[in-house]
């Protein structure tokens, strides 16, 4: 039986939390070969977007056109998807879904540096303090695939690397190549 060449990891969380340079390092530490997807810029690099919202500064993704972009890249495993938001992948893509967590002063002060429009800042702000991408994660796939990580410190960046790669290197003894 064939197997993925590795598998599908879902780095999710609000705006702020650490997504991208957790998926990053995950990418280049990591024990096999994981391709870093940030979805964001693959919306902006293919145009799979609708629109661009002036008020939000933010594309107004074409969900169809974004699953269909991933699904190919997706079924062959070894990949990392690093968004805002998970529930729109499918169930049975994702084999590990982590969820980015952190203070929401601390994501004030991280948009604020991104030059975030204040009414964004907000949004995103609440969004944080009411767990609304934790939610989001845990009503879309099994509770046993879904882990929440604080992303706060440099230190929790590194222990949140460190645990994924344990994760990965259980998956790679249970899916012999």
């Amino acid at each position: 039986m064939a197997t993925s060449k590795g598998p599908v990891i879902v780095v999710t969380g609000t705006p702020g939390t650490g997504k991208s340079t957790l998926a990053q390092m995950l990418a280049s530490e990591s024990p096999i070969v994981l391709r870093h997807i940030n979805v964001g810029e693959l919306v902006k690099e293919k145009k799979l977007y609708e629109e661009y919202d002036d008020d939000w500064q933010s594309y107004t993704v074409d969900e169809d056109k974004l699953l269909d972009e991933l699904e190919l890249i997706v079924a062959d495993g070894g990949v990392i998807l690093d968004w805002h938001t998970c529930d729109i992948f499918p169930e049975r893509w994702p084999d590990l879904v982590v969820v980015l967590r952190c203070d929401h002063t601390i994501v004030w002060e991280r948009l604020e540096k991104r030059g975030y429009p204040l009414k964004k800042i907000q949004e995103n702000n609440e969004a944080e303090i009411m767990q609304v991408v934790l939610e989001d994660a845990r009503s879309s796939y099994p509770a046993e695939i879904v882990v929440e990580l604080q992303s706060q410190t440099t230190e929790d960046l590194e222990s949140n690397v460190t645990r994924i790669i344990g994760w990965i290197e259980a998956w790679k003894n249970d899916h012999p190549a």
